[in-house]
């Protein structure tokens, strides 16, 4: 019963399997939702120019503690409001020390109705140039 609320949809991005729309289910439907949140610049859903995460409106700024702490609060705002399945546990944005402008924006979250915790690892790429996360 529990399960029940984490719900069914399509996968994110959209998949084909068999030239069937793949579909998420449980931990994996949340985590796609999750995944959906963080790619949608708001203003890009025409039915809902209101969802999506404030993160990309910075990937022109300059690597620094002040971009990590708006990085943080315009992911933890967005999954605050349209993903409440969810507990945010945790935020981390760590510069690849191998790829330049690259955030590896680590999230760690529970599921409320099962009382799991899991991790996603999402990869946020600059536009801009030279400094230090």
């Amino acid at each position: 019963m529990a399960r029940d609320f984490l719900g069914k949809g399509w996968t994110s991005p959209p998949r084909f399997v068999d030239g069937r729309l793949e579909v998420a289910s449980d931990e994996e439907c949340v985590q796609s939702s999750i995944w959906a949140i963080l790619e949608t610049a708001p203003g890009e859903r025409l039915m809902r120019p209101d969802f999506g995460c404030a993160i990309h409106d910075l990937v022109f700024s300059t690597p620094s503690a002040s971009l990590v702490g708006q990085i943080n609060r315009a992911i933890f705002t967005a999954l605050s409001r349209f993903e409440p399945r969810i507990d945010i546990l945790g935020i981390e944005v760590i510069p690849d020390e191998e790829v330049r402008n690259l955030l590896r924006i680590e999230i760690d979250y529970r599921l409320r109705s099962v009382n799991s915790r899991f991790s996603l690892v999402y990869p946020f790429y600059l536009e801009s140039g030279g400094g230090n996360v």
